[in-house]
């Protein structure tokens, strides 16, 4: 349960947006670093306090499905079909951007990630805000780039600090990993980042095939191969392998994350260990929460049990492979 709206709140955030500054937002997925989708300078001051390259692009926060047509042009019918489907909720689509959009969201492309989150404090601000004419909203993980995510307001505090000028505390978020992203700009629909909503939920509602993006998709976030890390190594281990693996390292003071009834038997080089949700929507909801304590442990490695890999896993093994993955 998310805590009662405070209007007072909201209002100072609407009101920060208006005066160009940046919002640290709430939604259902994480906590999102918010600035006026149509001020090309309150845009550009995302990519700097994130350190984020210029040429990622950002996803344009709605208030609901009319806005599709203010963002995007050209818009196949399958948008509006995901849309009704979906949103309010996690799932992003790419479009053919319209004239309005400016290329300092979309990185330089011709094409607009639009979303409506659902997340009732953010859509209390984005209806406050959006007018008669459809505002929006950037925001991109309220986060040093290529870090782990926020899913509460201390995660943007203890990470941005004071280059945030007001940060929203909506509460924890309870999704807990970054929307979906389809591509609708091509001629076939294709997944360009896994989440809550998935391939056979897509699949259903528009009755076609949905596969993964090729090389020649439009860029969008996190797709990068190393994204969502904690500063400790972190390693992927099967379940088979864990016990053997932390013998391996008995030299090393190790975080570990596994199932519950093989964490007691782990060595005494494990310093911090802690239960893996056994759902994927569980594992989800607290997985940046548990990569950020096992991250402040300041262990010299973090060790985590492979999940399954059933497509419903999908959004979690991605996440964890990319935390996993050797930074460039």
């Amino acid at each position: 349960m998310y805590p009662t709206i405070q209007s007072d709140a909201i209002d100072r955030a609407v009101d920060t947006l208006n005066e160009g500054g940046l919002v640290a937002i709430p939604t259902e997925t994480v906590y999102g670093l918010a600035a006026d989708a149509d001020n090309e300078e309150a845009v550009l001051k995302i990519f700097a306090v994130k350190g984020r390259p210029t040429n990622h692009p950002l996803i344009v926060h709605v208030a609901d499905i009319e806005a599709i047509d203010a963002w995007a042009k050209d818009v196949p019918e399958t948008a509006y079909r995901l849309a009704r489907a979906f949103w309010p909720g996690p799932l992003t689509l790419v479009l053919p951007r319209a004239e309005r959009c400016g290329t300092f969201v979309t990185g330089g492309q011709d094409s607009v990630a639009i979303r409506c989150p659902s997340h009732p404090w953010i859509r209390e601000l984005l209806t406050r805000f959006a007018g008669t004419t459809h505002r929006g909203v950037t925001a991109p993980s309220a986060n040093t780039f290529g870090q782990i995510s926020p899913t509460c307001a201390r995660h943007v505090a203890d990470d941005l600090g004071d280059k945030v000028d007001f940060i929203l505390d909506g509460g924890a978020c309870d999704v807990g990993v970054e929307s979906t992203i389809v591509n609708l700009s091509g001629e076939h629909p294709e997944i360009l980042r896994h989440g809550a909503v998935t391939r056979a939920m897509l699949e259903a509602v528009l009755q076609m095939p949905v596969p993964d993006a090729g090389s020649n998709a439009p860029r969008a976030s996190g797709r990068l191969k190393s994204h969502y890390a904690p500063n400790t190594k972190l390693e992927l281990v099967s379940q088979e392998r864990l016990t053997a693996r932390c013998q391996e390292l008995a030299d090393s003071r190790l975080a570990v994350m596994g199932s519950h009834g093989i964490l007691p038997d782990l060595g005494v080089n494990v310093v911090f260990r802690t239960p893996s949700p056994e759902t994927p929507e569980a594992y989800a909801r607290v997985l940046y929460a548990r990569l950020h304590e096992l991250d402040d442990i300041q262990a010299d490695r973090i060790l985590i049990e492979l999940p399954p890999e059933t497509p419903e896993w999908a959004a979690v093994n991605d996440r964890l492979g990319r935390a996993a993955a050797d930074k460039a």
